[in-house]
């Protein structure tokens, strides 16, 4: 017989599930050695029921991560044999069809046992910096992308499997660095086992699945009351996404069916897969179709398997948004974050109070700096950078933000420390945000210096770049304009944003993401707010009189 829970019990229970996650994330941040885990977060926790179904996640997840994870989560729980599943094991892979989609995303999951029974798992997945391979977009398979790990037993009742981490250290340029974040995350499965056993105990619970099941029961139901909400019907949209040169621009077809309570997303039309790494699997083409349609019906409810019962996904094997294995897939966000504003952008007509415009964060850019320093050891530095998001039917697009990844901007500092490089600058880019009656937010300028004094690392300093908005800029809503387009510099002229570069020492490297659209005519926007924005530099009296339509005179 199924137990039912009261509301006040049911709320404390389900609060105390998210806080468990959120104590097995802080466990990542505290420990691990990586900056792009440390300081740009780039990575998620959660846990299921028995059957793999997600109950929690970290508040602070990374959407792309935790949609594929509560998908994949669910597959790879029921593909294992039960009576092979043992207390103090450890599972490790980095299928990027399997989970979230690219090699440098590294899942360890645990089972939890009590009072003798399997009740859950546990899992956290981890951007690992390095995994070895060419770190660039412009390959070809996945084979030359890096180390792929299938699913195999990390620990066995408990005992290190040290063949693992010994192929692990083998095939990575900076092996302390990536088993010390592989034990960042058996620590955080620790924490998130010992206290969910822990409230198991307190409240005499011999197990999770009667929670589980109100949980997703009532996540269902709310989800579903949003969506029944909106005018039935399909909304179409279309993305075109830029592709290094030499190659075709992507498109994103979308059609969005509403009805019932329901929501299909029919990707269909989308362009094949391409012959360099921004290919995006199932699964991550999932995440973000969730996160989507979730932001934008029921933001509020806490995220598990219930909020994603309503939502359908149809897209086509062998196309960009579902590719075939061994497809190269390092760079999939280049076209993975766009499936967000184009399902936005399908839905703007019949919600526009609740989209925003396309984003300069969209896709996120990511360098690699990667070489020796002047000792000798090797350095490998992922940073991670957002752009200007875009605006909305209430306000201006803000900050400079990883959307929609959910990422945080490296501090200066912390490059610094990590790497042999020098930050000369880090700015917003005046009149980069798009005009509109709520104006999209900046861009952002970062010039990065490899030194050429006693601390010059040895040549070469390789960088890879994943970027995009270099043609074609965000885009504006209801008359607002687009956003500035990114650009990429390398001794003031323009570099390659797809393979690798080779820098040495005294070489500059200037990055700029691109602003975020505007929303709304900006012949519409309020005087006093025009006069704040050139007041404080983010838009020039030029601007002011051509996009504004409006002279603005000295303060």
């Amino acid at each position: 017989m199924t137990r039912r829970f009261d509301p006040i019990t049911l709320e404390i229970l389900w609060r105390r599930l998210i806080s468990i996650v959120d104590e097995s994330d802080a466990a990542v941040a505290r420990t691990a050695f990586s900056s792009l885990l440390r300081d740009a977060h780039d990575y998620t926790c959660m846990f299921t029921d028995s059957r793999g179904r997600e109950l929690a996640q970290g508040t602070l997840a990374t959407p792309g991560q935790s949609g594929a994870m509560a998908l994949g989560m669910k597959k790879l729980v029921q593909s294992l044999p039960r009576e092979s599943v043992r207390e103090g094991d450890a599972y490790i892979t980095n299928d990027p069809w399997a989970l979230a989609g690219h090699l440098n995303d590294v899942c360890v999951f645990s089972p939890i046992f009590h009072l003798g029974r399997l009740v859950a798992f546990t899992a956290c997945i981890l951007h690992h910096s390095d995994i070895g391979g060419r770190v660039a977009s412009d390959n070809h398979e996945v084979f030359e992308e890096g180390l792929f790990i299938p699913l195999v037993k990390l620990y066995d009742t408990g005992r290190l499997n040290q063949g693992v981490l010994d192929m692990i250290s083998a095939n990575v340029r900076t092996p302390e660095q990536v088993n010390g974040d592989i034990r960042s995350q058996i620590a955080a499965n620790h924490v998130c086992a010992a206290r969910v056993t822990r409230m198991l105990q307190e409240y005499g619970l011999d197990g999770l699945d009667d929670l589980a099941h109100e949980i997703i029961e009532r996540s269902e139901k709310s989800i579903r009351a949003s969506i029944a909400g909106t005018p039935s019907g399909v909304y179409c949209s279309e993305g075109v996404i830029e592709q290094m040169e030499g190659h075709s621009d992507v498109h994103i077809r979308c059609a969005l069916k509403i009805g019932g309570g329901e929501i299909t997303v029919d990707l269909s039309g989308s362009s094949p897969q391409v012959q360099w790494g921004g290919n995006v699997v199932y699964n991550f083409t999932y995440a973000y179709v969730h996160m989507a349609v979730k932001s934008i019906f029921d933001p509020e409810i806490p995220n598990n398997d219930g909020v994603a019962v309503p939502i359908r996904l149809i897209a086509p094997e062998g196309t960009v948004v579902n590719c075939r294995y061994p497809a190269a897939v390092a760079a999939r966000m280049q076209i993975g974050h766009f499936i967000t504003e184009v399902i936005y952008r399908a839905l703007a007509s019949a919600l526009p109070e609740r989209v925003v415009a396309a984003g300069g964060g969209t896709p996120a850019t990511m360098q690699v700096f990667y070489g020796r320093r002047n000792d000798g050891r090797s350095f490998h530095t992922v940073l991670i950078r957002g752009g200007g998001l875009g605006a909305s039917a209430g306000r201006d697009g803000e900050g400079c933000y990883i959307f929609p990844a959910n990422g945080a901007n490296t501090p200066v500092e912390i490059i610094e420390s990590d790497s042999p490089l020098i930050v000369e600058r880090r700015e917003l880019l005046a009149d980069s945000g798009g005009p509109g009656r709520q104006r999209g937010a900046l861009g952002r300028r970062e010039v990065f210096q490899v030194p050429d004094d006693a601390y010059a690392p040895q040549p070469p300093v390789n960088l890879a770049v994943q970027s995009g908005r270099f043609r074609l800029p965000p885009i504006g809503l209801f008359g607002g304009k687009p956003g500035a387009l990114a650009q990429l510099l390398v001794n003031g002229a323009p570099g390659n944003p797809y393979g690798l570069t080779r820098l040495r020492p005294g070489d500059t490297v200037v990055m700029d993401a691109a602003g975020g659209g505007g929303y709304g005519n900006p012949l519409e926007r309020e005087r006093e707010a025009l006069e704040r924005d050139v007041r404080e530099g983010k838009v020039s009296r030029a601007s002011a009189r051509r996009d504004y339509g409006s002279e603005v005179p000295d303060a």
